[in-house]
Parts: structure tokens; sequence; C-alpha cells
């Protein structure tokens, strides 16, 4: 069986061709950058010219820790000829402003999830991006993680038949105290963590035609935003999708799953960052294919890891569009899409009613 693999591995591939690579500035020296963003470049052989925050120590912290060749300020950055792309790693609300002037400078930008607290601030995103004839291609690493990337080539190989249904099942303790800004924002699950299951089921089933959202809180909860989240959608031909998100796990039994299901078969597995994170496990995959066939569960080698790994994926998939060699599949417009759904999702949740999908 390991020759049929052998295209799934290829999917799943996160290494930088020498000639597109170009040097890297990065806006936000926060514990993402720390723990996900300069270990994955680092790992990727990625040059990083330097790095800017606000807190001009926290910046310095980084620099010292990954041997980098400076700190910056924002303006220092921007002006920098060497710096091609920047990095952009800031809280939502400062984002937008950042991005702008990055795009204004020249220079190709990876933005963070969301890529604005609300869509109408992430198309005038695009449309600069469109103006400056740079790309700009939004951080939705989960997409890149080996073990969503392997299962949606499989499915796209055609190994299960027709896709007729996706479940998400997360059932976790999640301290959000981590991010001081979390803690008192009146959205929180959707906006920030269920974002990246909808935004790869959207990469295997496209654009759904409806979402109903139902979510809550429990009570003395140390956050302000919904921290249980049910989410059905319906797309053409019958097919369906669930994410069902618990961040109150107080019994300890912690669990992240998938499932996809076909016509000839189906993918299942877990989602391994979520089990200890921020190190967490690779994560597991196997497939139940009558198109091989497998004859039972055949598990896939996951061998790399959501952190970092996965996070040198939307940078390669930068790097290679402003090469020319292919479109990046998560570009600020597929992004917008995205948040387009989790809006549709928190308009559902506010009026419990089913919400169109703007297609």
């Amino acid at each position: 069986m390991l020759q049929p693999l052998q295209p799934i591995a290829a999917a799943c591939d996160l290494t930088v061709p020498e000639p597109v690579r170009k040097t890297i500035g990065i806006v936000g020296a926060g514990a993402i950058t720390q723990v996900a963003h300069l270990p994955a470049y680092r790992k990727a052989g990625l040059t990083v010219a330097g790095i800017c925050d606000l807190d001009a120590e926290r910046a310095e912290k980084l620099r010292q820790e990954f041997d980098l060749p400076r700190t910056y300020t924002l303006d220092e950055l921007l002006a920098d000829p060497a710096v091609e792309v920047v990095d952009v790693a800031v809280v939502p609300e400062a984002q937008p402003a950042i991005v702008r002037r990055a795009l204004e400078a020249g220079k190709h930008v990876l933005a963070q999830k969301p890529l604005a607290v609300d869509s109408e601030l992430g198309a005038e995103l695009v449309k600069a991006a469109q103006a400056a004839g740079r790309s700009l291609v939004v951080n939705h690493q989960m997409r890149y993680g080996e073990g969503m990337a392997a299962a949606r080539a499989m499915a796209e190989a055609g190994w299960i038949g027709e896709v007729t249904a996706v479940v998400i099942d997360v059932d976790i303790e999640t301290d959000f105290t981590a991010w001081d800004w979390l803690v008192t924002s009146p959205r929180l699950d959707l906006m920030y963590h269920s974002i990246h299951y909808l935004d790869s089921v959207r990469a295997l089933m496209g654009d759904p035609a409806s979402v109903y959202c139902v979510g809550g809180r429990r009570p003395g909860q140390a956050v302000a935003g919904e921290t249980r989240t049910f989410t059905t959608l319906t797309f053409d031909g019958g097919r369906r999708g669930l994410i069902k998100v618990n961040h109150e796990n107080k019994t300890g039994d912690q669990s992240a799953t998938f499932r996809i299901d076909g016509s000839h078969g189906s993918v299942r597995g877990t989602i391994g960052l979520l089990y200890d994170y921020p190190h967490g496990r690779p994560d597991t995959v196997e497939v139940n294919s009558r198109v091989l066939p497998t004859d039972g569960w055949l598990p896939y080698p996951v061998t790399t890891r959501w952190i970092p790994d996965a996070f040198v994926g939307p940078m390669r998939a930068l790097l290679l569009e402003a090469a020319g060699e292919a479109p990046a599949p998560t570009t600020a417009a597929d992004g917008l899409r995205t948040l387009q759904l989790v809006e549709a999702a928190y308009a559902s949740l506010e009026s419990g009613e089913v919400q169109r999908y703007l297609r």
C-alpha cells in the first residue's frame, strides 16, 4: 500500500524551493511568533531579516532566541528594501492598518486569521492588495497541517467516492487567559477558533448553501465570549457538515476528532495539537476505501505537527504565488469568504435562524 500513499505525501509537502524564497520581516513578537512562526521558518530554511514589536524588549528577546540579524521599528522594517515579505502577527484590531502600510510599501503580506474583524474591512484589504499588485495571503494554517492535508488529498483523489458529510468534534479545555485580548472579546470560539474548521471544511467541500449555529457559555467562565458552539452546514447535492466545539471540558477526557464520509469509504482522524496545546502531538489519519481497496482501516503515517510545521504552509503558498509558480489556496479573497461564513454563523447564533450563505 505504500505506492498509493506517495501522491498523498506529495500533497502534504511543505518544502520551499530555493528559487522562490524571499526575505521576511516579522511584525509582532507575541507567543504565536515564538512557538510557531519563527520555528517553522527556521526549520524550512527561510531567511528572516528581523522583527519589530511595540514592546521593544520583547522583540529583542526573540531576536536573541532565534539569532535574527536585527530588531526594527515598523517604519524601519517597511523602509528596508531587503524585506520583501511582511508577516503580520498582531492582534486583529491592529492588523488592517499594518497590512495596508506594508502593501503600500510594495511588500507581499501574510496576514493572520481572521483577515479582519469584519468582512467589510476584509474586502477593503482584498482591494488594497489588488491595487498594489502584491500577494496578500491569510495564515489559515490548518489547511496545511499534515493530517488535514492528507485527509483532503485522499478525498480529492476519489478514494472515498463522492464526499457526503464532514464532522469535526472537539471537546477540550482551553485556557483563553493566555491571550489578554481574548478574555474580554464578545466573540470568541467562532471568530478565533472554529474559524479553522470552517475554513478547512470550505477547502474540502466548497462554499455551503446555509449555516445554522447555536452556542453558549458555562456559568462562571473566565471569558466573555461563546465557548460552546454547534454549527451545521448544508451544501448542494444533500451534502452536510457539522462542527461541534466545547472549550469547557472539565473532566479531563480531551478529544478532537474529524471524519469525512463518502459514497465509497471514509477518512477519520484526530487533531493532535488540541490534546496538549501548544506542543500537541502528530495528527492521526486512517482511510477505509472500497476504491483502493484498503481491507479495513489503513493508517497514514503523519510525521509533522500543526505547530510549528503547518505554519510554513501559508508562507510557502505566498512565496510560490509571488514567484508566479502557483496561486495560493488561502488568498485574502478566499480568506474573506471564510470570514463571511463566520459572520453568517454569528448571525444564526444571534437570530436563532438558519442563514443563507452569500454566494
